[in-house]
C-alpha cells in the first residue's frame, strides 16, 4: 500500500543513507518534532474532527518548507542525488518530470507524494467527494457527533504507532494509511505479491516464451462489474472471456489478462480479474499458466494502464504489441479515450495501433505507464 501510493517517501525510510541525511538536518529535525508535538497535543484539546485530521495533515506553508530543505539537501554527488539518478528517474513513478534537475525532480515527488497524503485523509477521514463517489466513497457518516471519538481513537493509536519514528512526514503518512485500513480500502495490496502468489505459474512460464511464434504478447481483456453485490461475475465479464479466448486458441498471444479490481458495486467482495480467471480455467478450460492477473484496475483508464505495468514488470517484451479484447461500446470507447486519460491521469499509458475489429484494438506498451497517480489512492 505504502510503497505504491508513496514511493518516494518509502525510499526516504528505507535507503539508510538519505535516512540519516534527513534526520540530521536541523529543519526537518524540528519540523518533525512539531507534527509528533501536534499530533499528541491533538487527543488531549481538539474536539472535533477537522481539528483531528489537521494536526496530521501538511499546511501549504509546510510543504514549501520541506521542499526548500530537500532542493538545499540535494547537492552534487549527495545521497539524495544518487537516489534520484538511481531510483527515481529508472522507475518512472514521476516521469510526469522527467525532464527536470535532480533537484528539481525530487521537489515535485515530494509535493506529488503529500498531496497524495493530504487527499487520501481528506477523503477518507473527512469525507471529501472523491473522484468516483459512488464506488471510493468513505465508509462512515462523518455528520454525526459520534464520528469525532473514532477519529480521536484514531490520532491515539498513531501516538503510539510513530513514536519512535523520526522523519517528519511519517505521522502524515501513517495517518492516511490508517485510514484506508478502517475505511477497508486497502486494495493496492490486494493479490501481493502478485508474482509469487496468483500470476506465480505464467511469471515462470514468461521466462521460456518464444516470443517470436506469436502476433502479440498479451490479450488484454478489461473487466465489467455485475452492479449485484451477490453476482460474481457479470454477463458481459463472461462474453468478453469468450472472445479473448478465442484469440488465444488461435494462436494470438500466449497469455490472457484479465483485468479489473473489486469495484462494483460499492465495496464488493468480488475481483473482476479473478472471477475472469476462474472462469476461463474451469469452464473454458485454458491453462492456468497462461493467465495474468491485473486485479487492481478501476476503470478503463487503468485497466490499459496496470496491464502495460505488468507487461513491464514481467519482462514481456515492450516491443510487441498487445491486443485489447472487449465488447463493441468499450472498444469505440478506447479508441477516444486518450482525452479521459489526460485528464484523469494528466497523460496516455499507452499507444493504441490498428483498430482491427468491432471487439480488437491494438496497442503497445509506453514507460510512462509506470507514474503514479496521487488522486488514485485504491488504485495509484
Amino acid at each position: 500500500m505504502q510503497a505504491k501510493n508513496y514511493f518516494l517517501l518509502t525510499l526516504f525510510q528505507k535507503d539508510n543513507a538519505v535516512k540519516a541525511l534527513l534526520e540530521k538536518d536541523k529543519e526537518l529535525a524540528k519540523l518533525a518534532e512539531k507534527k509528533q508535538t501536534d499530533l499528541k497535543n491533538s487527543v488531549n484539546t481538539c474536539k472535533d474532527a477537522a481539528c483531528f485530521t489537521g494536526a496530521v495533515k501538511f499546511t501549504d506553508d509546510e510543504i514549501k518548507q520541506v521542499s526548500t530543505e530537500l532542493t538545499a539537501l540535494c547537492k552534487p554527488s549527495s545521497a539524495l542525488e544518487k537516489l534520484v539518478k538511481e531510483q527515481l528517474v529508472p522507475s518512472y513513478t514521476y516521469s510526469l518530470y522527467k525532464t527536470t534537475s535532480p533537484a528539481e525532480l525530487l521537489v515535485k515527488a515530494w509535493e506529488q507524494d503529500i498531496a497524495g497524503v493530504n487527499y487520501t485523509i481528506e477523503v477518507y477521514a473527512e469525507g471529501k467527494k472523491p473522484n468516483y463517489p459512488a464506488i471510493d466513497s468513505i465508509s462512515y457518516n462523518t455528520k454525526v457527533k459520534r464520528y469525532a471519538t473514532l477519529l480521536y481513537d484514531v490520532n491515539a493509536t498513531l501516538v503510539g504507532d510513530v513514536k519512535n519514528a523520526h522523519l517528519f512526514f511519517e505521522p502524515a503518512m501513517q495517518a492516511a494509511l490508517l485510514y484506508l485500513q478502517i475505511n477497508e480500502r486497502q486494495d493496492p495490496a490486494n493479490y501481493e505479491p502478485m508474482a509469487q502468489t496468483v500470476n506465480k505459474g505464467a511469471v515462470e512460464h514468461i521466462k521460456t516464451t518464444v516470443w517470436n511464434k506469436y502476433p502479440y504478447s498479451v490479450i488484454l481483456i478489461p473487466g465489467a462489474g455485475p452492479d449485484e453485490s451477490a453476482v460474481a461475475l457479470s454477463a458481459e465479464g463472461m462474453l468478453r472471456c469468450r472472445l479473448a479466448v478465442q484469440e488465444y486458441r488461435s494462436g494470438k498471444a500466449p497469455y490472457i489478462m484479465p483485468s479489473g479490481g473489486k469495484v462494483h458495486p460499492y465495496k464488493t467482495k468480488f475481483c473482476e480479474a479473478e472471477e475472469m480467471k476462474t472462469y476461463m480455467v474451469k469452464v473454458l478450460h485454458v491453462p492456468e499458466y497462461a493467465i495474468i492477473m491485473e486485479p487492481h484496475a478501476r476503470h478503463t483508464t487503468t485497466n490499459m494502464r496496470n496491464g502495460v505495468r505488468l507487461m513491464y514488470r514481467y519482462g514481456i517484451p515492450a516491443s510487441k504489441p498487445g491486443l485489447v479484447i472487449t465488447d463493441k461500446s468499450q472498444t469505440d470507447a478506447i479508441l477516444v479515450m486518450a482525452a479521459r486519460c489526460e485528464k484523469e491521469l494528466k497523460y496516455v499509458p499507452y499507444k493504441l495501433g490498428r483498430h482491427l475489429s468491432d471487439t480488437e484494438v491494438e496497442f503497445f506498451a509506453v514507460p510512462e505507464a509506470m507514474q503514479i497517480n496521487p488522486y488514485e489512492p485504491l488504485d495509484p
